[in-house]
């Protein structure tokens, strides 16, 4: 079985090497084109890239795929695997692949189709997420289910932490599915058609805080971002970055304050901010141009102050 393997970030290296250690041949990779990067936009190549050029892989990097389907096609492929590739895939790059087409999906199908299946789920809350091996059909995360593997999210678990996680057990899921592929004994299962749920990408602008709403939607909201695009709040025209948040006891100060007020000057209690239904703590902070400190260090430093109110 000849395998192409298309995939961008560092979620789609992990389950690429594991492709290769288990003595499957891969005769292409496919990613996306270089991109600027960082304040003085360098050129950055794709993680995927990275690690196809260290292997000795045959490499592709269509600035769109669906034009290249020659190119595609003299990969020699006879199944295409994706990992968060970032293009829509057409008819025609479909039909390229006898054995089909089958997508690495960091959620559980059919909630949370879509570009940020990791940060949404933490955004809901949920307490449990996994990877779905699914066959590609023309539509968004539509295909019928090859198998599933579920994991509990950690309360604390942040996106990059989780992402991490589940780019582990995508490695594991796929090697399975290949094999199973390979055999050609297997059922595949239809998505239900309840529950569909359609997540979009998540950009700076979802990543401000609201400190009118709930304590856990605050919370969760932060671990969501975390490493980016990062959860932030302004106070007189300052942005705030902020990497950890935690539900803080009830408090005296609380009373009557106004959502988003910094309730203490206490470095030893923290940096508590009053929200909807209570107080929450913000533990791990970054002012602009400044360093990741703790919320303690960040009042001890007069960065903010007692009676100061997050904008809304």
């Amino acid at each position: 079985m000849k395998i192409v393997y298309a995939g961008t970030p560092e979620f789609a290296v992990v389950p690429l090497k594991a492709i290769l250690e288990n003595g499957f041949e891969v005769v292409g990779v496919i990613t996306q084109a270089d991109k600027p990067q960082g304040r003085k936009g360098i050129l950055t190549p794709p993680p995927v890239k990275d690690f196809a050029l260290k292997n000795g892989l045959p490499l592709l990097q269509p600035n769109k795929i669906s034009d290249e389907i020659e190119a595609v096609k003299s990969l020699g492929g006879d199944i295409l695997i994706t990992c968060a590739y970032g293009q829509i895939l057409t008819q025609a790059v479909l039909d390229c692949f006898e054995k089909g087409v089958w997508n690495i999906h960091a959620g559980l199908l059919p909630r949370y189709r879509g570009a940020s299946p990791i940060q949404s789920c933490i955004l809901a809350g949920e307490t449990k997420t996994g990877v779905s091996i699914m066959k590609t059909e023309l539509g968004l995360d539509c295909g019928d289910i090859l198998l599933v593997e579920e994991t509990e999210i950690g309360e604390t678990e942040t996106y990059g932490e989780l992402s991490e996680r589940l780019s582990k057990i995508g490695a594991n899921a796929i090697v399975e599915a290949l094999n199973v592929l390979q055999s050609g004994e297997y059922t595949l299962t239809p998505q239900s058609a309840e529950n569909v749920q359609t997540v979009r990408k998540i950009s700076k602008e979802h990543a401000k805080i609201n400190f009118n709403k709930t304590v856990s939607e605050i919370v969760n909201l932060v671990r969501a971002m975390n490493p980016a695009p990062v959860a932030f709040g302004e106070i007189d025209g300052n942005k705030i970055n902020v990497y950890r948040a935690e539900k803080a006891a009830p408090c005296e100060e609380a009373a009557g304050a106004t959502c988003g007020e910094i309730l203490t000057d206490s470095p030893k209690r923290g940096l508590l901010v009053k929200c909807k239904d209570g107080v929450v703590k913000l533990t791990e902070l970054q002012a602009a141009g400044g360093k990741k400190m703790g919320g303690g260090d960040f009042l001890n430093g007069r960065k903010v102050k007692k009676g100061q109110v997050f904008v809304c």
